[in-house]
């Protein structure tokens, strides 16, 4: 799993959930530098809206 991790040298968004009854994890980093984890379904969807709003893909390198 370490190699799917996002680091600032490799920004992006990896989730996990191992199983339905298991709660999701996540992490996010941008090439930023804004950096988030989360578990629990519900916060890893806020997560995700939020770092696709306003991260990742949302901004363009500087």
């Amino acid at each position: 799993m370490a190699a799917l991790t996002p680091t600032l040298e490799r920004p992006g968004l990896h989730v996990s959930k191992p199983s339905p009854t298991a709660p999701a994890t996540a992490s996010a980093v941008c090439h930023c530098g804004a950096s988030a984890t989360a578990k629990g379904d519900a916060q890893v969807r806020a997560l995700v809206e939020g770092y696709t709003a306003s991260h990742g893909p949302a901004h363009n390198r500087r």
